[in-house]
Formats: C-alpha cells, structure tokens, sequence
C-alpha cells in the first residue's frame, strides 16, 4: 500500500516541461510505454465514486492498481503482482471494492495507451519527485469503442516535501500548464455520471444538512476497505461515521421524512464494528496496567488471558465484520444511504435559512443533555441512577455531533458548544470504561480461579479500574458545573 501525493495538469499538445535543474538535480527523461486496462461495474460505480482500478503493463511497476478517493488531498494506492487473466480481478483487490460495487459484476471498461517521459529530481541517492509527461490514447471499450487523445503532465512526491511539489507546480505552470479538470485519465475519458441529487435551495437549513449527511456517508465508504485490511483505527472511524450518521437523523428530524428504519440499520452496523473495536480498547487498556506493575505482583498466566485470549475473540469479532462487510444486508444500508441523500425528503423547515433554524436544533439538542440530567437526578436508587447517567452521556454525544456538523455554518458558538458537550462526555465515558473494565476482569477471573489460576493480579486491576471510575465519578460534579456556566454564554 502507498499514499499518493501529487498534482496533475492538463498541458497543450506541443507544451515544453520546463528545465527544473534550479529546483534539484535531474535524472532523464526517460521514455516509457503503458497500457493499462481499467475495471469497473457496467453502470460505472467505481468511476462515480472517484475509485480506479487498474491492470497495467509495462513501466517501473507493472501489475494491478486500486486507486482509493483522496482524502485531504491524499490518495491511497494499493498494488497487487500482476496477473496472466485480463477477465478476472484478483480476490483481494475486489474485496476492497465491495462497498463500491455491491456485487455488481467487474469487467474492463476502458484501455489507456500512454507515452510516458519521466523526469526524476534526486538528492545523491534519494528520488525526490517524479515529473510526468502523458501522451495518451484512450478507449472506452463496449460494443461502439470511442477514441480520444490527449496530453496530460503529473508531478508525484516520492521522498520529497510538499514545498518542493509545490515549486515544480508552480514552474509547470508558469510553462503553461493548468490544473487538471479531472481527478485522473479514466474520469477524463469515461465522465462517469455525477449521483443525481434533488437540488436544495442555497443558504437553507436543507442545503447543510444534506452536504453533511452526504460527507458522512462518503467518510463510512472511505473506512471500508481499511476496515477489511484490517488497518489501525479504521473500524473506530467507520464506527463514527454510523454514529455521526444516526446522530444527525436523529437531531435533524424536525428537518427530514421517517428515518426510523435507516437509524436501526446504522445502530445494527455500528454494533458489529463495537465488538472488535472494544475488545481491541479494553486489551490495550489491561496492557498498560500490566507493564505498570511491579513484576512480583503479576501473577499466573494473567498476561495471555487478558491479552491473546483477548486476541483471539478479537480476531473473531473482525471476521464477523468482514461477513457483514460482504452481506446483503450491508449493500442495502448504503444504498438507503444514497438514496437519502440523493432525495432526502426534506420537510417544509428545511427550506428556511440555515443559521436561524440551526441553531434552534443545536440549543434543542442541549436541552435533552439538561434533562437527561435532571432527570437521572431523580432517581433514589444508585443502581438505577447509575445507568440513567448513561443516558446523559448518550444525549452528550449526540449534542457534540449535532454542534460539530453545524460549526462550519454557524462558527464560533457551536465550536464551542461541541467543546462542552464533549468534555460532559468524555467524563461520564471514564466512568463507564471503568466500570466495564471491572466486569470484564471479574469474569476472567473467575475463568482463571476455575482454573486453579492465581488471581491475585486480577483484584490489583479490579482496584486500580475502581479507583479510576470513582475518580471520575468525583470530578463531574465539577465538570457539569463549568460546562453549564459555558453553555450559557453559548446558547
């Protein structure tokens, strides 16, 4: 896997690469031929979702390619060898695609002929940045094959700083060249079609909430092939992405049509994904109280309990996202997605301006904190007021995500407000961590005592989780208060 940084320009037949020797020393150019077949759905789902994958020949690195959207300007790359078929996309490069394809058949949609000359700037041994120039043929490939051609320049950061792809950038155009229209050569010959959306009415409450709902649905896709590899925190921000997404029906309903059946299905993804992704919180989390303790006071097998038997089910946890991942039930959650935001259904509200109306549901959304609040107050027994604090924490969390997906629109105040509902949040969170944690080492050690196993560590944990809930416990009376005084300059 690589990460690709790098500008693209669209330059004039006879344009001249300018001479970069001032910038770095220069390697070549160097001529070489590619051709590359391109692999999509018959309706080009991939394409439409900024997706390319590729089977390329010739060059410094033949074999396949999967081209992931960027984000902030990045772009994940993912390599395979090649292949001898032309017909079959390898396995493991269509399992990164699924949530983009969603079973539809892959099949080569288009070839590029390319010319390409390279010019490298080196530092000694090290390649700084490879500069480009594409003479391209391109066909769409179908029953009536079309032909264009054209000639494209790309600079590509290899070892180099972004101030330096900055510098040739600006050398490239000054010689004449022009940032590209299209984000790659398959998008240039194949325009793939845009997701057809209903139009909202700019400057209204409905414009913000769809751009929202619809950089949310786009953040969930992105997670999905770095939650089948199996990459660091990508099931935690696939999570967000469902909670962020529930989060919003929810706070916007005033705004939108019944999404009751939508939140289920959101609910039902994210509790899959909590399953690997609190396993894998909490034996992190038993790992450092381990290697913080004096080695005498670790006692028994505690360390393979807690961590690989953590492990395993952890492991077992991602096979079942990977099923879920590949299910039917999954692809018709993200075609309701898009459904959603290609006609949400907006209500009669929507259409007023964005700032009035948001900040009413923003406020709105404090006030259920307030009363969640108030409300768990009220109950006598601290067993039961235990868990209705979990509903204060949930109703936190929601006013966070509401004042965030509004902060761009509305500054300021909801920045501010998100601050506040996150620190509410985040308090009450460490409380529950704890207390989990103590059910958590209270079954294992009861595995362990069934076992004749030691379990004097197994109590030492037990404390130090206790202590840290308690702590928490304490602090937010205190956190509660500031937060409310904050709130009130706000909202």
């Amino acid at each position: 896997m690589g990460i690709e940084i790098e500008d693209k320009f669209d330059v004039p037949p006879d344009y001249a690469v300018p001479d970069l020797s001032g910038v770095a020393e220069v390697v070549g150019p160097k001529g070489h031929q590619l051709v590359a077949l391109y692999y999509d759905t018959p309706d080009l789902r991939l394409a439409t979702r900024g997706v390319t994958l590729r089977r390329r020949r010739g060059g410094a690195d033949p074999g396949w390619h999967l081209k992931l959207p960027k984000a902030k300007g990045v772009r994940q790359e993912i390599t395979h060898p090649l292949t001898r078929s032309t017909r079959t996309v390898p396995d493991e490069l269509a399992e990164l695609v699924r949530a983009y394809s969603r079973g539809g058949e892959l099949r080569p949609v288009a070839e590029l002929d390319t010319k390409r000359t390279v010019t490298l700037l080196v530092d000694g041994d090290a390649r700084l940045l490879e500069v480009a120039d594409d003479r391209v043929k391109g066909t769409v490939l179908g029953e009536e094959p079309r032909v264009e051609r054209w000639r494209e320049v790309e600079a590509e950061l290899l070892s180099g700083d972004e101030a330096l792809l900055a510098k040739v950038g600006k050398r490239l155009r000054k010689a004449g060249a022009r940032p590209a229209d299209s984000a790659s050569k398959l998008a240039r010959l194949l325009q793939p079609p845009t997701p057809d959306r209903v139009p909202t009415e700019p400057g209204t409450a409905g414009e913000v909430l769809v751009d929202y709902l619809e950089s949310q649905v786009t953040a969930l896709l992105s997670q999905d092939p770095r939650v089948r590899r199996a990459e660091e925190d990508a099931v935690h921000q696939m999570r967000v992405a469902c909670r962020r997404l529930r989060s919003a029906l929810k706070a916007f309903k005033s705004l939108l049509g019944d999404t009751q059946a939508l939140q289920d299905e959101l609910r039902w993804l994210g509790n899959v994904l909590g399953e690997a992704r609190d396993l894998e919180v909490i034996r992190d989390r038993f790992a450092r109280h381990l290697e913080g303790l004096a080695p005498e006071l670790v006692t028994g097998p505690i360390a393979t309990r807690l961590g690989d038997d953590l492990h395993e089910r952890e492991q077992q946890a991602y096979e079942r996202i990977k099923d879920t991942l590949s299910g039917a039930r999954y692809y018709a959650l993200l075609d309701a997605l898009d459904a959603l935001v290609a006609d949400p259904g907006l209500r009669k509200p929507a259409g007023k301006p964005a700032e009035k109306t948001l900040n009413g549901v923003a406020v709105k959304n404090w006030d259920r904190v307030t009363k969640a609040y108030d409300t768990a107050q009220a109950v006598e027994d601290p067993e039961r007021r235990e868990i209705a604090m979990h509903d204060v924490r949930k109703a936190a969390k929601r006013a966070r995500y509401t004042a965030e997906a509004l902060r761009p629109t509305l500054g300021k105040p909801m920045r501010k407000l998100a601050k506040n509902a996150e620190a509410v949040q985040e308090i009450l969170g460490l409380h529950q961590d704890g207390v989990v944690a103590q059910e958590v080492l209270a079954k294992e050690a009861e595995s362990a005592r069934e076992a004749g196993e030691d379990t004097f560590t197994y109590g030492l944990l037990i404390g130090i989780e206790r202590g840290a809930a308690e702590r928490a416990h304490e602090e937010f009376p205190r956190v509660w208060a500031e937060t409310l005084q904050a709130v009130k300059k706000v909202v």
